[in-house]
């Protein structure tokens, strides 16, 4: 009975050394921290307010602000021309003359043209109710 092990159990017999594949990579994990909160730091609030004092603002008052020339052929300058009309200007026609989007065209309002140019924008609602801007200076 010249039988192998092999064939009585079912097992394969194991692979030289030089024939297993080699592990290429070591397993690199980094050190655990602790599961606490970190350390709250300090507010620099409190430093900068009393360093800086009292002084005067740095933006004038509103009324005494004097608006940037604005270039022709820009956005703001069709912006300015549209809501300069008797009529005004509703903010459909705003989006379409600039190709901003809703948000922008109120952002602009706002900010550019209402804080920083200073001027002052009126904002009605139409029968329709369709809202019309207009700036008075």
């Amino acid at each position: 009975m010249n039988t192998s092990i092999t064939e009585e159990t079912g097992i394969a017999p194991a692979t030289p050394a030089s024939q297993q594949p080699k592990r290429n990579k070591k397993v690199r994990v980094a050190a655990r921290k602790p599961h606490a909160a970190p350390a709250k730091g300090k507010s620099a609030h409190k430093a900068i307010k009393a360093k800086l004092g009292k002084r005067a603002p740095i933006v004038p008052p509103k009324g005494r602000r004097k608006a940037a020339p604005v270039h022709e052929g820009t956005k703001t300058a069709k912006v300015l021309a549209m809501l300069r009309q008797t009529k005004g200007a509703t903010l459909k026609e705003l989006m379409k003359a600039t190709g901003w989007q809703a948000h922008s065209v109120r952002g602009f309002l706002s900010g550019t043209l209402g804080k920083k140019m200073g001027f002052t924008l009126a904002s009605n609602k139409r029968e329709d109710g369709e809202r019309v801007y207009k700036v008075s200076r």
